[in-house]
């Protein structure tokens, strides 16, 4: 896995290099908290049941993009922190270190997976996917895809498990480089189209939908 240090921004053009400050300094307190967690990938956050302090106003777009009070941070090093401590619980995504936990918002999904390899094994194929934030995802076993429907018919929009119940939305040119990876196969008795990996087969749809949709 990738240092939180490199990789890509994740920011728009011109935000700044950081978030604002708060008054009560709640953030930079977060902060503190978070690195003294550790800082060598996420963190053991199911090992820790600390308070809930409520609420932040946090956001991750829909994009990818993380906002602190409306504003974009614009270092990537800090999202890559945050998000080393983000995990699901239920339907509430949290920031939980062992001192505090928080709650934010998330717009989608907290990653998108921006890059797609094949990596061949005994069991055939792996598909690899590498998120916005670096991390490097093996679909397979505990790292399933997710077939949500898309607006227009017979579109889809894939997901892959990342960890702790968190998930990374396909962008759409991966999304494309997905379904040209896909084949049919039978499942309980019918064809069904869907993708191959990790020893595992993912349906996305009925064949004789694709057939209709392709004719």
């Amino acid at each position: 896995m990738a240092s939180r240090d490199g990789g890509e921004t994740v920011a728009r053009s011109g935000a700044p290099h950081g978030p604002p400050t708060d008054g009560g300094g709640r953030l930079e307190a977060l902060m503190a908290a978070v690195r003294a967690a550790g800082d060598s990938g996420p963190a053991p956050v199911d090992k820790w049941n600390p308070p809930d302090c409520g609420d932040m106003d946090l956001r991750i777009a829909a994009d990818g993009t993380w906002f602190y009070m409306g504003t974009p941070i614009g270092r990537p090093a800090l999202v890559r922190l945050f998000a080393s401590v983000l995990t699901r619980e239920g339907e509430r995504f949290v920031l939980k270190t062992p001192v505090e936990k928080i709650g934010i918002r998330v717009d989608d999904a907290p990653f998108q997976a921006v890059e797609m390899a094949e990596e061949p094994g005994a069991d055939g194929r792996t598909l690899v996917f590498r998120t916005n934030l670096d991390d490097l995802v093996r679909c397979g076993p505990g790292h399933g895809l997710r077939f949500a429907p898309g607006a227009a018919p017979g579109a889809f929009m894939p997901y892959i498990h990342v960890r702790n119940g968190l998930e990374a939305r396909l962008t759409r040119a991966v999304s494309f480089d997905l379904a040209a990876a896909g084949e049919v196969r039978g499942v309980e008795g019918r064809e069904m189209f869907g993708v191959a990996s990790g020893g595992m087969f993912f349906p996305i749809m009925p064949a004789a939908e694709l057939d209709r949709l392709a004719s």
